[in-house]
């Protein structure tokens, strides 16, 4: 739009397509209810999900397999542990459908970053939005920057005012309470 083009290809819905969401905690649950505001197939896998808790979000569990074998849109939204580095592997990424878009915003690290790429050069999947790196701030010379079926953002999932806000009234409540002597938000 910027140097004056205009639509050249046709567009796909969300109506009727897959979304897989891999970690359906706080947020994944939430991801899987504007999925089905569009009229998704929303189905979930996480290594301690259980059929219920799905049920309960309205997604239908799947296993890792079924998870990245279905899925038209895969979303990530699990915490980066030693569970969950290098989780989405060559192997997951080459289970997807050439036509998937695969988005992280979770952590870098969750996804091999080279076999990502690799994925991409080589148009295993349509394509990948991402905003989490394994090194951030992602390269200038990083080869995901000039790959064309990729979408890229520099972490600024979590960079809002209204987080912000949070964070900072949270440490001055903080403060104060362990200058009163009672403590609140302790970590274990």
């Amino acid at each position: 739009m910027r140097k004056g083009g205009w639509q050249v290809s046709v567009g796909d819905g969300l109506f009727g397509k897959t979304l897989g969401i891999l970690g359906l905690g706080r947020v994944g649950s939430e991801v899987a209810r504007v999925g089905r505001a569009f009229g998704m197939n929303t189905i979930a896998w996480s290594q301690n999900l259980t059929a219920e808790t799905a049920a309960e979000h309205g997604v239908r569990a799947v296993t890792k397999e079924q998870l990245f074998t279905e899925s038209d849109v895969l979303t990530i939204h699990v915490v980066l542990s030693d569970r969950t580095r290098g989780l989405v592997t060559a192997a997951e990424l080459g289970a997807m459908k050439t036509s998937a878009i695969l988005v992280n915003t979770s952590r870098g690290p969750v996804v091999d970053e080279v076999a990502l790429v690799d994925t991409l050069l080589h148009g295993r999947i349509r394509a990948a939005a991402i905003d989490v790196f394994d090194t951030e701030p992602l390269p200038a010379n990083h080869q995901l920057r000039s790959l064309p079926n990729a979408l890229l953002t520099g972490h600024i999932g979590y960079v809002t005012r209204d987080l912000y806000k949070i964070f900072y009234q949270d440490a001055v409540e903080d403060i104060d309470a362990f200058q009163a002597g009672a403590p609140i938000r302790l970590i274990d």
